[in-house]
């Protein structure tokens, strides 16, 4: 078969999927924008960005970004199609609109769209967090208009992926039927525990065991509650004196809007520095994988926040690590950690809650052994070997088996 991915940050969540494909005998391809070097497992075709977009963003700006972004990849679709090149099945994100025109030159592929989230008024991001923004009108209206090429990529599609329950059940009932629930999957066979696991940071080495705390976002910002994170350190490290901090993100923002003025990462560092003592708390920026992993493999307790949102790979990942996770009681989080099974809940506005939750975690670490086994034990449900199979089948067009 001939199989093509549309991406815009490709492979994103196709980097197990596009190789195991290509590695059954089918042929592979990707799609994605111009600017775009991550490296590829497979031949890549790029599409030119389209320009920028003027606008008021509420009046529907991100619905002409997409139409935009979509037209130029169905220009680049059509330049294939005239080199005599048809897929079979098209896998592509509907995230920002590439997928929206691409039935139009080749009407006999067959359509899968990952179905990433699907915003809403109620019950997710949207005015969930009262300190940034709140649930004005205009909010409401912003997040009505950034669904609408959601809306029309899941319409066009013949099939959907979403990576969680959560994730699938932000989309209405009529859409969702069309949604196969399954996860990108995690390499539980290289993420696994080591008690020989040891980090170097600002000249001192920690060690497996040793009395860290983690924290890990793509960009460190509110909608992964880095802000509640900041606010529970001053107390955590007044009362466990020989406890460090490692952070692992970039200074900006990936997902909320940016700051009035200067960064996140400065704005909530600025609140506390003051009332600890910053020679104990570690901003690593981003990381390369491996430093990654074994970050995660020196900490004590790991710590995990989210909006209502898109669940992220970090968690999973530290979970098949063996991390102790303390997480927010929030949705997606709840669907992975069980409190007092697989890890510890804390109510994602409640900074003392916070507090005393890494506290106890970091005083007492034989105690929680067996929540870091269970843990590993819940990744196991995310595996690679587990999920990879599933999404094969899909691709292929056969019967994807339920778990």
């Amino acid at each position: 078969m001939r199989i093509l991915f549309v991406h815009q940050n490709f492979p994103g969540q196709f980097l197990h999927l596009a190789p195991a494909l290509a590695a059954r005998g089918h042929e592979v391809l990707a799609l994605t924008a111009e600017g775009n070097d991550r490296p590829s497992p497979v031949r890549v075709v790029k599409y030119r960005r389209p320009d920028p977009v003027g606008g008021d963003r509420r009046a529907g700006r991100m619905y002409a970004e997409a139409c935009a972004r979509g037209y130029r990849a169905a220009r680049a679709a059509r330049q294939l199609r005239a080199e005599g090149y048809v897929p079979d099945v098209i896998f592509g994100h509907s995230g920002w609109g590439e997928t929206l025109f691409l039935k139009e030159v080749w009407p006999e592929a067959r359509l899968i769209v990952y179905a990433e989230l699907m915003y809403r008024t109620e019950g997710l991001d949207t005015g969930f967090d009262p300190e940034f923004g709140g649930d004005s009108l205009e909010a409401r209206v912003s997040t009505v208009a950034r669904s609408a090429h959601l809306v029309q990529a899941m319409v066009q599609a013949d099939a959907a992926l979403s990576p969680t329950e959560f994730q699938a059940a932000t989309f209405p009932p009529e859409l969702r039927a069309k949604i196969t629930v399954c996860h990108d999957g995690v390499d539980v066979r290289r993420l696994v525990p080591d008690p020989g696991a040891r980090v170097t940071v600002d000249g001192r080495t920690f060690r497996a065991g040793d009395e860290v705390i983690t924290f890990v976002n793509r960009s460190l910002e509110p909608y992964r509650g880095y802000h509640i994170f900041m606010r529970a350190l001053p107390e955590v490290l007044a009362a466990r004196p020989e406890a460090h901090v490692l952070i692992i993100g970039a200074e900006g923002q990936s997902y909320g809007a940016p700051p009035p003025e200067g960064s996140w990462k400065q704005r909530f560092w600025d609140e506390v520095k003051d009332r600890l003592d910053p020679a104990r708390v570690h901003f690593l920026g981003r990381v390369p994988y491996a430093d990654y992993i074994r970050v995660l493999q020196v900490g004590r307790v790991h710590a995990y926040l989210t909006y209502p949102f898109v669940l992220s790979w970090s968690l999973i990942e530290a979970m098949s690590l063996g991390a102790l996770v303390v997480g927010s009681d929030t949705g997606p989080v709840r669907e992975v950690i069980t409190e007092g099974e697989t890890g510890r809940l804390v109510d994602f506005f409640d900074v003392s809650g916070w507090s005393r939750a890494l506290i106890a975690a970091l005083a007492d670490p034989a105690g929680q052994a067996p929540l870091r086994a269970a843990a590993r034990a819940r990744a196991a449900d995310y595996a690679l070997d587990r999920c990879l199979p599933r999404l094969v089948a899909l691709a292929e067009g056969g019967q994807i088996a339920e778990l």
